[in-house]
């Protein structure tokens, strides 16, 4: 390929890019991604790890902070201690952070037995992907973080590593 052929490749990779982008921020701030994947992502059927069922009954009317991860993923472990902290700090106020690991069981349990958290992990998958599509990551890139109100409506949504301000100012928006 000679240096033109590059540049247009380079070119209409950064439209492409700047294109989901938009998209995602789209969807979310049109509310497409709320009522039917919310309602998705509380009839998934998750599991722990470990293979336990998870009952997200326990989850409805609080404040969730949903993060799809992966252990391979450095920005998504860079920012699991600040969502540890969060935690942390919010649990008395009916928050709860869920992980979503898009990972294999295996190399999540090895994960968690060296960083563990004091928040839910559950086995994501495939549909775990999936659904953070619906829930507004239109590209499906990790780590994505999405907080979903007491009522289940979403309220802001992030792509890529997320700081523990930003997190914190979006719960303190909707206790």
């Amino acid at each position: 390929m000679n240096r033109r052929q590059w540049i247009g490749i380079v070119g209409i990779s950064l439209l492409a890019l700047f294109a989901g982008v938009l998209t995602s921020q789209w969807i979310f701030k049109t509310g497409l991604a709320s009522d039917p994947a919310i309602k998705a992502f509380f009839a998934n059927p998750w599991q722990t790890p470990n293979g336990k069922s998870v009952d997200t009954n326990e989850w409805r009317g609080k404040v969730l902070v949903v993060n799809f991860w992966a252990s391979w993923c450095p920005p998504c472990v860079e920012e699991m201690p600040a969502l540890d902290k969060l935690q942390r700090e919010f649990s008395s106020q009916n928050v709860l952070f869920v992980g979503i690991g898009i990972d294999s069981p295996s190399n999540i349990r090895e994960f968690l037995a060296k960083t563990p958290v004091s928040y839910p992990i559950v086995i994501g998958g495939l549909e775990g992907s999936n659904l953070s599509k619906q829930l507004g990551n239109a590209q499906g890139a990790l780590p994505y973080t999405i907080v979903i109100n007491a009522k289940g409506k979403a309220t802001s949504s992030k792509l890529g590593k997320i700081s523990e301000e930003e997190l914190r100012s979006a719960i303190k928006s909707v206790l």
